[in-house]
């Protein structure tokens, strides 16, 4: 591992350990394929109209995509275009009876 890949590894283990974290987007890749991806967030929704956790997703989605085309050198309509037609190829993954991916 490179000490630039090691010093931002060691970056967002730091953000992850921040208590005032309250969302984040995490992809594992090997060998140039993607393995895992997972997202999380967090929220004190406690009047229950869900407009602030929607929010939340909102902006994690929207963070996501500028980083995905910043890497990439293209513009972000470009990355939420192609985000759209690949979303509506793929299968969501089966889940057993709580709800967990299987």
């Amino acid at each position: 591992m490179d000490d630039a890949f090691q010093t931002e590894l060691d970056a967002a283990r730091d953000l992850l350990d921040d208590d005032s974290l309250t969302a984040f987007h995490v992809g594992v890749v090997r060998d140039g394929e993607e393995i895992d991806t997972t997202y999380s967030y967090r929220t004190d929704d406690s009047d229950g109209d869900g407009e602030h956790e929607g929010l939340q997703a909102l902006s994690l989605l929207a963070t996501h995509l500028r980083v995905v085309a910043d890497e990439a050198g293209v513009d972000y309509e470009t990355v939420a275009t192609d985000a759209v037609t690949l979303a509506t190829q793929v299968e969501e993954a089966p889940t057993d009876e709580t709800g967990e991916r299987e």
